[in-house]
């Protein structure tokens, strides 16, 4: 029932935000009148969801070490890699987008956009440590691993804060923003992405209980 609740309000929220990127969302944003700039009405969220996934990473990673539940370990995994793919959608996004408001793909001279760059460095590396490690004891090592690496996402989403930004002004809590971001279609857009998000956790720990039952199947045989 709440699978069905979720996929629906995923769909219907979906078409909602598109209705009002499209039909309603003004293009003009940092001054210019570009149809690239509805894309941020995508990229904000996604950057949002990152933090959300790779923080299940993070709980997961510590409540398994905790209590070695195997719930944990795949709610860690799942986090990491809808984690990974929403950071590669957000840099690849707010690339297009930059590319016509900064005139730029890349600035290494942005903090936000270089720390950002680090945390999906450390996620990948995260992914190759689950991968290349067995079911059982070894399985620490990723759950470690998925602690330390945490430290990283709050040091990305506050560098806009901690350091002066070249191009990424705060978004949230700041009234001085120029941005020009609808806050309705901003929010349906979040909520839509973030039913989503949860759709697919949900399918990727599921996925995880089918491999640990496959596993076992094959022990009890041989």
């Amino acid at each position: 029932m709440w699978s069905r609740f979720v996929r629906w309000g995923a769909f219907v929220l979906g078409l909602t935000s598109l209705t009002l990127i499209f039909g309603f969302a003004s293009r003009t944003m940092y001054g210019i009148d570009h149809g690239i700039n509805l894309i941020a009405y995508w990229h904000i969220p996604l950057a949002f969801l990152t933090a959300g996934a790779l923080s299940a990473t993070f709980v997961g990673s510590v409540l398994y070490l905790k209590y070695e539940g195997r719930f944990w370990n795949r709610l860690a995994h799942s986090g990491g890699e809808i984690g990974f793919l929403f950071a590669t959608l957000t840099l690849v996004t707010g690339s297009l987008w930059g590319r016509v408001v900064w005139n730029s793909w890349w600035e290494w001279s942005d903090v936000r956009l270089v720390t950002f760059l680090m945390v999906w460095f450390i996620y990948a590396g995260y992914l190759v440590v689950y991968a290349s490690t067995e079911r059982g004891a070894d399985e620490r090592f990723a759950a470690v691993y998925g602690t330390v690496a945490f430290i990283t996402v709050p040091i990305t989403y506050t560098a806009g804060r901690l350091w002066t930004p070249t191009f990424h002004e705060p978004t949230v809590a700041n009234p001085d923003v120029s941005a020009n971001i609808d806050p309705l279609t901003l929010g349906i857009s979040l909520l839509a992405l973030g039913l989503l998000y949860i759709y697919l956790m949900a399918i990727r720990i599921r996925l995880h209980e089918l491999e640990d039952k496959v596993v076992l199947k094959k022990e009890e045989v041989a």
